[in-house]
């Protein structure tokens, strides 16, 4: 799917629910008291989590004067619990816009928030009811998994061998490697050598590809379901020697990997998958936008990734983001 139609489908998905503004002067049918709730920077995606949510804040309230957006992070989940029963009981806020910290653990307090009368939108991490949210905003994860794949075979040529990283146990891990396996097994001669968890994490990644080195003399493609550990799975490449791999491709869209796309440095990194961290920014915008008006979002708002290359690579770099 190219820029041009991913912008089409969000654009035309907006305009249907009738939560887009021309200019700045909407009238509220009641002041917004927006709470956003996000993970700390913990790592590079969470770092640019949190430079979009804060970017929303600047640019959403000077455009809206009836809006006010409160913005709050947490490095546990019972800390964001903490902070959603302040956010609610001390900022009272009526509208919430939450990246919950864990799914399980996260329901009962966001509930709790729903329940004294707060619009409740969640984003990416879905909670364990439903019923606790209004309506929910994530990247397209299947698709995540599913062009990465689809790239691959068709540079190797329907054959040769894939090792691959995944993220840490949860549904949106689940949905990722399930297309991305979807995808080989209609190549029969690609082989999936081994998926194994790296947590996110570049160190934990380096050692789940040292592993790999180590167990398998020929692999010619390796994907991180993030950038973050596309980095630590190089170093341990590099360190290595090793010079079969011929294709190494990530996901996410992190600033250094789009940038190397665009300067056509490294032949083995010539694609990577969108899922900007700035869907933050957007899940923000299309609640605020919308309460503003004294209306809904639809109940799941997807947002489509697509393949990101030296064609496109530009329309996706932001370099004063921290990912």
């Amino acid at each position: 799917m190219s820029l041009k139609n991913r912008r089409h489908i969000l654009k035309s998905a907006v305009a249907a629910a009738a939560f887009t503004f021309a200019g700045s002067g909407l009238v509220a049918a009641e002041p917004v008291n927006l709470g956003v709730s996000i993970p700390a920077a913990t790592h590079s995606f969470m770092g640019g989590i949190n430079y979009w949510a804060n970017q929303a804040k600047k640019d959403l309230e000077a455009k809206h004067k009836d809006l006010k957006i409160t913005i709050r992070t947490a490095a546990n989940a019972t800390e964001q619990a903490n902070q959603l029963q302040d956010l609610s009981t001390v900022n009272k806020i009526n509208a919430l816009v939450v990246f919950p910290f864990e799914s399980a653990a996260l329901t009962r307090p966001v509930a709790n928030v729903k329940a004294k009368g707060a619009y409740v939108t969640v984003v990416d991490r879905g909670l364990t009811d439903t019923s606790a949210q209004d309506a929910y905003v994530a990247g397209d994860n299947t698709a995540f998994g599913k062009v990465p794949a689809e790239y691959i075979a068709k540079k190797l040529g329907g054959k040769g061998n894939v090792v691959a990283l995944r993220g840490i146990p949860t549904t949106l891990d689940n949905e990722r490697m399930d297309a991305f396996a979807g995808v080989l097994k209609n190549h029969p001669d690609i082989k999936l050598l081994d998926a194994k968890y790296a947590n996110w994490n570049r160190d934990d990644a380096f050692k789940v590809t040292q592993d790999f080195l180590t167990r398998f003399k020929e692999i010619d493609a390796l994907w991180a379901a993030d950038d973050d550990m596309m980095v630590g799975a190089l170093r341990a490449i590099e360190q290595a020697g090793r010079k079969d791999i011929k294709i190494v491709f990530g996901g996410a869209g992190a600033k250094d990997m789009v940038k190397t796309l665009m300067d056509g440095k490294d032949p083995r990194i010539e694609a990577n998958v969108s899922y900007s961290p700035k869907f933050i920014y957007e899940a923000i915008q299309l609640t605020a936008e919308a309460r503003l008006k004294g209306e809904k979002l639809p109940a799941t708002t997807i947002i489509p990734s697509v393949l990101i290359d030296k064609s496109n690579a530009k329309d996706f770099y932001h370099p004063d983001s921290p990912f």
